[in-house]
């Protein structure tokens, strides 16, 4: 898993912007794993449709973990390892909306973007790990 980590760590710096997936040019959360993707595996398995910052929150719908489900695999928070693909929900019963990619498990950090950050690594404190919805490993 080390070569995702690598590549998610070749992303710290570059700014956010929404819908973006350009190194160095801007990126979103989702745009950092698609780079990160397209550096490991090769092409994206499907077109990223637009979405607004809200990712469907109005309808309840979970776009971010669905597409999560059809391309990575699921495995279970104790079975982490670094370059797995966290899903978070930023709050309590809301959609799955934000993505990192575990960058190490002891000490936990993760590398994300985020609006007025861009991509950095951030410990994976408390407060970010109990928002993590799920954890999916890139095939």
């Amino acid at each position: 898993m080390s070569d995702i980590v690598a590549a998610a760590r070749g992303w710290i710096g570059t700014p956010y912007v929404h819908q973006a997936s350009l190194k160095h040019v801007g990126c979103d959360c989702l745009g950092l794993l698609r780079g990160v993707w397209r550096e490991v595996n090769g092409p994206e398995p499907e077109r990223t449709p637009a979405y607004t910052p809200d990712w469907g929150e109005p309808e309840g719908a979970e776009r971010l973990l669905d597409a999560a489900a059809r391309h990575l695999f699921e495995v279970r928070l104790v079975d982490a390892e670094p370059g797995d693909v966290l899903v978070f929900r930023m709050r309590r019963r809301a959609i799955a909306k934000h993505v990192g990619i575990l960058a190490g498990v002891a000490p936990g950090a993760f590398i994300h973007s985020y609006s007025g950050k861009g991509v950095v690594e951030s410990p994976l404190s408390a407060a970010w790990a109990a928002r993590i919805a799920a954890v999916f490993r890139l095939p």
